[in-house]
């Protein structure tokens, strides 16, 4: 199929080719699109000032959030640094995680982050959470009662084995 040219350049841009519509691909959101970009920001600070930073970011994005995702991401802080201490705190795509051997075990994903209803607790392939041929790596929250603490313990231990 032969290529359609562009009005300016006689050559068609890559959005073109990938639209056919000369029109910019909808493929990313404004907001997936803002997180590439502050993950390649965080990426060129950390490059810049060294990792023993990662945690006074970790704990400054949080201080940022609105009251109730603060609240749920501060708890959720507290509770993986007590119970995996081996877990480094790090910002990745403006969401607060923890690596182990700089490798992402699991993460917190506010709700204003995409403008959802719910913030979530996610985990990697790196986690050791493997239950069978099936299991879940992300978990919706909106409040956290003991019980709810008492399961992201078992399972923040599990993931770090």
């Amino acid at each position: 199929m032969p290529k359609k040219p562009s009005p300016k350049s006689g050559t068609q841009t890559s959005a073109e080719r990938s639209t056919g519509s000369g029109k910019a691909s909808a493929r990313f959101t404004d907001d997936e699109r803002a997180a590439m970009r502050e993950r390649a920001g965080e990426l060129k600070k950390a490059a810049r000032s060294g990792e023993a930073s990662e945690a006074d970011a970790v704990l400054a994005k949080l201080a940022a959030m609105p009251a109730p995702d603060r609240a749920l991401g501060e708890r959720l802080h507290a509770i993986i640094m007590t119970n995996a201490p081996e877990l480094e705190p790090k910002l990745w795509y403006g969401m607060p995680a923890y690596a182990k051997g700089g490798k992402n075990v699991c993460f917190f994903q506010a709700a204003q982050k995409f403008k959802t209803r719910y913030a979530t607790l996610g985990f990697s392939d790196k986690a050791a959470l493997d239950d069978g041929h099936m299991w879940p790596t992300a978990f919706a929250l909106k409040d956290l009662t003991a019980a709810d603490e008492a399961r992201i313990v078992a399972l923040v231990t599990k993931a770090v084995r």
